[in-house]
């Protein structure tokens, strides 16, 4: 038996008893596409409209299975019936008798795909339906109607192939076998094969070589040894810098605008890795349904290699609705409505509005509003730069005080690295607070807010590694009372899957803030104390329940914090996870947390699995309630707690 190289997959050619049987392997296969949702279902529960219709099969014809694997162990059959559609789809009918036999011998394939994938070079795989071998059977084949087709797959494993003689030519001659998992005596997978040649094509490209492809890749395996020899030979062409970058699909957005945010500069050395970072770029701005950057299969004349950037552009008006409820809380509803790319370079207006605390209160006037205009233009002075400004309205009524304030604020944001970010500004806000324990104040403040933000997790709605750590300081001066004050508040979370496919993640985040300066705690805006408890914090308790209290139990908002929060995010399915955690929360009237008065709540979660992030589903107790304070919490939302 011979392998060879053939485009994508690889070609496999028996000689046998005068035979030749040629055939190809996929081994890739593109990602589904989802249909249009036509109900609506939580937590695996149908709720209302009706279910997604069954495809309607032309001819259908039915058909049992019965797949015999031989003396396979537990793994290899596991990767033999994983590989079988045949055997996947055995309740769902083919169309006609030739589906029944194209069906068939796409499992074939599939079957001795997997077994070239665990080393089993001289494997047999026979099927028959209907008593009749597949390579038999008559070009349009009827196999009647009154009762299924009996398939049945006979397979003969074969011995394991070791890996022989290892031949490294061209520009992969000085390279190491061993370093691409190439060891003569060991794993002969056709994977391990494949993923050696292509390792060494991706070191070249990153060396600046972006031609590098393999020109031979030549494996021969020897039934009387068990041995597979193998010849890999590749061209890594030469050095070459990116040429000119051109701009396709774009209809409303600049593309001078595409070229300079992407980040790929005339003349820059080629990195594969700064062309995928240049995409997620793109891709993160909100405006691009897809993104697509493609060098050319040749050099300019000037040596340098032409790159295209594709762009499909996507909705650039969007509107949407969400909502949220605890039983401490109530609920609430937002909206929003906003443009992705007002004036063509991307640059994004936002108007929302909220109101919170409905089911807690009769009264209107002690319901919670939230209204905002939020503008940001990317690449603003520099293509790493982003400009915001917002102007927001609040009024506020939590159980510790009643508070109505407008904040403007401006500043720019700039990214250091891919993972870390810099911001500053300036805000300038205006607060008028009532019956909190110091009575009615009133607060003219005006701050530098300055930020940075490292954030190293692999998905931002539900993390499975990595962390995310925050550093704050807000430089502040109160213009009708005088004072001087600045907040500090750092955070840091931390993400670790483990188990096959990450069955279970550990996630924990620490946070601590501090007020410096003020002549007093009245002296500094209600809004900037600070309060814990809620679903944001330390569950269990009401929001904003954790705070010093004075001798008239009234809640005076702390000088500083810290918190706590641990969770075993567990999977259950592949939609549903159970989530145990604890929070505990200290806020306390001195600049530094001296935790003489730390809360602790626990509790269970589920989560559900969508598209746009876990549903959210909390319960939750404090260990150490106040007195007369909350019993227990229920939270609902949608991505992870944090």
């Amino acid at each position: 038996m011979q392998i060879r190289r053939t485009g994508p997959g690889i070609g496999i050619a028996y000689r046998r008893a005068g035979t030749v049987a040629a055939v190809a392997v996929c081994l890739a296969f593109g990602p589904g596409f989802a249909g249009q949702a036509l109900a609506f279902k939580l937590f695996g529960i149908h709720l209302w409209g009706k279910d997604e219709p069954t495809e309607q099969v032309i001819d259908p014809v039915r058909y049992t299975v019965d797949l015999r694997t031989g003396d396979a162990d537990k793994d290899l059959k596991d990767a033999i019936t994983q590989s079988s559609m045949l055997v996947a789809d055995k309740d769902k009918p083919v169309s006609g008798d030739l589906g029944a036999v194209i069906k068939a011998r796409d499992d074939r394939e599939r079957i001795l795909a997997a077994l070239y994938e665990k080393s089993r070079y001289g494997g047999v795989v026979t099927i028959s339906l209907n008593g009749t071998n597949l390579d038999d059977l008559a070009p349009n084949p009827s196999f009647g109607r009154g009762k299924p087709v009996a398939v049945v797959i006979d397979i003969a494993p074969g011995p394991l192939f070791k890996l022989g003689k290892i031949r490294m030519e061209g520009d992969a001659a000085t390279r190491d076998p061993l370093k691409y998992g190439l060891t003569p005596g060991g794993d002969a997978g056709s994977l391990t094969i494949l993923k050696a040649g292509d390792k060494i094509v991706a070191e070249l490209k990153n060396e600046g070589r972006p031609l590098a492809r393999i020109a031979t890749r030549d494996v021969v395996a020897d039934h009387d040894t068990s041995t597979v020899d193998v010849t890999l030979k590749v061209d890594g062409g030469p050095v070459a810098p990116i040429g000119n970058v051109g701009v396709t699909g774009q209809k409303s957005i600049d593309p001078d605008f595409i070229r300079r945010y992407s980040r790929i500069n005339e003349g820059k050395p080629y990195s594969p890795d700064d062309l995928k970072k240049a995409s997620d770029r793109l891709r993160k701005l909100g405006v691009f349904s897809s993104v697509t950057i493609r060098t050319a299969d040749k050099l300019a004349p000037n040596g340098s290699i032409p790159t295209t950037i594709e762009v499909s552009e996507g909705k650039q008006k969007y509107f949407g609705v969400g909502a949220q409820y605890s039983t401490i809380d109530g609920f609430g509803l937002q909206g929003y409505w906003g443009n992705r790319n007002l004036f063509g370079q991307a640059e994004s207006l936002r108007i929302e509005g909220s109101i919170s605390r409905l089911g807690e209160t009769t009264n209107y006037q002690d319901l919670d509003y939230a209204a905002g205009i939020l503008y940001s233009k990317p690449g603003a002075f520099f293509p790493a730069a982003t400009f915001n400004a917002s102007l927001k309205a609040k009024s506020e009524h939590p159980d510790t005080y009643d508070a109505n304030s407008v904040t403007a604020d401006a500043g720019l944001s700039y990214e250091l690295t891919d993972y870390d970010t810099i911001s500053g500004g300036g805000r300038v806000s205006y607060e008028d607070s009532r019956t909190d324990a110091f009575g009615d104040q009133k607060y003219l403040t005006f701050s530098i807010p300055l930020s940075f933000v490292r954030d190293t997790r692999d998905n931002k709605l539900d993390p499975t590694e990595g962390y995310r750590a925050t550093a704050d300081a807000q430089p502040s001066y109160e213009a009708l009372d005088g004072a001087i004050f600045t907040s500090l508040e750092g955070s840091i979370s931390g993400y670790k899957g483990i188990g096959p496919n990450d069955n279970v993640v550990f996630a924990g985040k620490l946070a601590a803030g501090s007020l410096v300066g003020g002549a007093g705690i009245e002296s500094i805006p209600t809004t900037r104390r600070f309060f814990a408890g809620g679903g944001g914090s330390v569950r269990g308790y009401s929001y904003q329940e954790i705070t010093p209290y004075n001798a008239l139990n009234q809640a005076t908002g702390g000088r500083s914090y810290a918190t706590a929060s641990f969770e075993a995010r567990v999977k259950i399915t592949e939609s549903i996870g159970l989530v145990p955690f604890v929070d505990a929360g200290s806020v306390t009237d001195s600049t530094i947390p001296d935790f003489s008065d730390i809360r602790i709540g626990a509790g269970l979660g589920v989560r559900y699995a969508t598209p746009f992030g876990p549903i959210r589903l909390d319960f939750a107790v404090p260990l150490n309630k106040y007195q007369n304070g909350t019993a227990y919490g229920i939270y609902a939302g949608i991505g992870q707690s944090f």
